[in-house]
């Protein structure tokens, strides 16, 4: 369980510093699909800060897993904020990203919580 634990957190961690990086240098395929939705540019380095930060925590959680699954807890919260997001504009098509990672961080959370 600790290997399955150590890989799909680092493979979480390589997407959320990817999607953070690309919200903080305003990548026009992330910032036109969030405009779409109705997030304003102001809440960009929020944003891109909450999942940096969430991927060191699934990072720190392999060393200490109290963190890893806070980290998972956070991730898990902030898709489904993504989702609520999306069908709040009616943006079916914005809905598979977040609902993968809704899966993905529950995976971890879970994995987290059994290796503990």
């Amino acid at each position: 369980m600790f290997i399955a634990y150590v890989v799909v957190a680092s493979l979480l961690a390589v997407v959320l510093i990817g999607s953070g990086r690309a919200k903080l240098v305003r990548d026009e395929k992330i910032t036109e699909g969030m405009h779409k939705i109705g997030v304003p540019d102001s809440w960009f380095p929020r944003l891109s800060a909450l999942e940096i930060a969430a991927a060191l925590g699934l990072i720190a959680g392999i060393f200490y897993r109290p963190l890893g699954i806070a980290a998972g807890i956070g991730i898990v919260a902030y898709f489904i904020g993504a989702v609520i997001t999306h069908l709040r504009a009616k943006d079916t098509a914005g809905l598979p990203m977040p609902t993968v990672l809704i899966v993905v961080g529950a995976a971890a959370l879970v994995l987290g919580v059994a290796t503990v």
